[in-house]
């Protein structure tokens, strides 16, 4: 393990509080959540999420900032602290998923940047049916009724498949490279790299306008909507609830889920931003204005979206419950079809889809950031050495991530995107979460936890977060677990299903994060002396390897006041 000598921290703790807000608040709040809503009965599924944001997404988030800030580490380093037995299992699990998912989420900032400069035109090149990508079954806004299937054929779902996308039948057939996407791709990892280059210094500049411009186009967006014919339709439908549905078990468990997932626990990216706050930072306040405005920033896209939905269920003459789909389409054809027949439909266009590149690249660089911190943990001497500077660095990262995301701009491209996104957003994390907990709120125990806190900030956690720690979240995240192994369906795009040998490469590509996990184990487990027992003792116990170096880097770290020494000064070679 790398020393360290000089850990830099935010110019301005606002800076870290923006970024963590940003890094929360993604293109998920746009699509995900009101999906999920519509799916479990509008107003019935608001409930259990905010009951689930309370006793789960604050709790675990509040325990993530701590860790990082405390140990000043990425989640790899920090981890392997937590619980010497997992020998940073987690935390590389959490970099590889990270990475993983970086290599794929830039292509949804692809696709909005493809929309957003075929934007620059009037008509909207989706407005109708008479061009040349079009199929025969095409039916633009003008001419749907009740009796057309709106998820089939409509302008601008044709749009995305055969403009945008140009696909092929399936992942077998993978067809050529799209060239326009390609260069979009590429300015896309440009775009996250001058974010990121300088590390938080130029980051914490960067968040000032991509983590406040999307509420301003939201709320423009919904001032505009609740003005349209049939609006309030689809705000009744999202605010009334179903209440049978709240006897849905899956109902709870996709509120859990969404929880999860939006503000990003396990994912390592706000644990290795909180690695650069001052160490006498008061954690709380970042975790409920990270976690609570992640949340009301789902509420409000809500309303955004199912006002927009109202308004096309008046056009078309067809129930709200026609319009919703899922994943990409939500943005990428549902949403373009509303901007149609909106006053000024170019301008509404643009400032939707910077929007979306706004969220998109909050959430793209904070989990390459965990990459770039992680390795700089653990190789800075070695790396700096061969790179000289940490732009290099961050620009070899940006360069790896970009190569392997260009199978996603060929034609079967949809196909790789949504066989990845099932299998590392829904099959990795929730393993690697349940280990992550396990490992703080068991092994390194609440108590620990508690302490590291109250030097931190002079006072320890309220009995509400001690409980939820010890008992609640890892009991919530069990449950999730399980009923995703239970609910488990393979990978499916629209009426596509994969082949045997694609689903094959789906669980290996869960596995590439998982499989951290075990090896580090049965290293630990390996190297250590003693009996087994004395190992797994040995291995259970919060740096067991070298106490007496533990207690040094506390105390280079923080000093016997538990403040920092000058110029963050830190020794880790543990």
């Amino acid at each position: 393990m790398a020393g360290e000598q000089n850990r830099v921290t935010w110019s301005r703790q606002i800076e870290f509080t923006l970024a963590g807000i940003g890094c929360a608040v993604g293109l998920g709040n746009v699509w995900r959540f009101p999906y999920l809503c519509y799916r479990s009965g509008g107003g019935a599924f608001l409930l259990p999420y905010l009951l689930m944001l309370v006793v789960l997404g604050i709790p675990l988030l509040y325990m993530e900032l701590i860790v990082g800030q405390y140990l000043r580490r990425g989640p790899v380093q920090a981890l392997a602290k937590v619980c010497p037995l997992l020998k940073g299992g987690v935390g590389l699990a959490t970099v590889t998923i990270s990475f993983i998912m970086c290599t794929y989420y830039n292509v949804i900032i692809t696709w909005s940047l493809y929309y957003l400069f075929s934007s620059f035109q009037s008509p909207l090149p989706w407005h109708s049916c008479n061009n040349s990508w079009n199929q025969p079954n095409c039916t633009d806004h003008a001419s749907n009724s009740s009796s057309s299937s709106y998820s089939s054929s409509t302008a601008s779902q044709q749009f995305f498949n055969y403009k945008v996308l140009d696909r092929t039948g399936g992942v077998e057939q993978a067809g050529t490279l799209r060239w326009e996407l390609l260069l979009l791709l590429l300015l896309a990892w440009i775009l996250n790299y001058f974010c990121i280059f300088k590390g938080v210094k130029s980051t914490g500049k960067v968040v000032y306008f991509t983590a406040l411009f999307p509420y301003i186009v939201l709320l423009a967006l919904l001032i505009n909507n609740v003005q349209l014919p049939g609006a309030m339709t689809g705000i009744r439908f999202y605010l009334v609830p179903e209440w049978e549905k709240l006897l849905s078990v899956e109902v709870w468990v996709n509120a859990a889920a969404q929880i999860f997932n939006s503000i990003g626990i396990g994912f390592g990216s706000l644990m290795a931003m909180s690695s650069y706050n001052s160490f006498n930072n008061d954690v709380l306040k970042d975790t409920l204005a990270i976690a609570v405005t992640n949340s009301a920033t789902s509420i409000l896209a809500g309303f955004v979206i199912f006002s927009a939905f109202g308004y096309m269920s008046h056009l078309q003459n067809v129930p709200v419950t026609d319009i919703a789909v899922d994943g990409p389409g939500l943005v990428f054809m549902v949403y373009p079809e509303a901007f149609v027949t909106m006053p000024v439909a170019p301008l509404w266009a643009i400032l939707f889809f910077f929007m979306l590149l706004c969220l998109g690249l909050d959430s793209q660089f904070a989990m390459v950031e965990v990459m770039v911190t992680s390795l700089l943990d653990s190789f800075s001497e070695p790396l700096l050495k061969y790179l000289r500077r940490k732009e290099l660095l961050v620009l070899v990262v940006c360069g790896v991530a970009f190569l392997l995301g260009i199978p996603h701009v060929m034609q079967c491209g949809i196909y790789v995107f949504q066989l990845m996104d099932h299998y590392t957003a829904i099959v990795s994390i929730m393993f690697l979460a349940f280990f992550e907990i396990v490992a703080i709120c068991w092994v390194y125990g609440v108590r620990r936890l508690s302490d590291n806190l109250k030097e931190m900030t002079g006072n320890g956690p309220s009995i509400f977060f001690k409980v939820c720690w010890w008992l609640i979240c890892p009991v919530l995240i069990t449950i999730i677990l399980v009923f995703s192994v239970i609910q488990f369906k393979p990978a499916r795009y629209e009426d596509y299903v994969y082949p045997a040998w694609a689903q094959g490469i789906g669980w290996m590509i869960a596995l590439a994060s998982i499989i951290w996990i075990p090896l580090a184990a049965v290293h630990t487990l390996w190297v250590l002396p003693g009996t087994f027992l004395e190992k797994l003792m040995k291995s259970l116990t919060p740096f067991a390897l070298d106490e007496k170096k533990a207690s040094l880097f506390h105390l280079q770290s923080h000093g016997p006041t538990g403040a920092l020494p000058e110029k963050n000064t830190i020794q880790t070679n543990l």
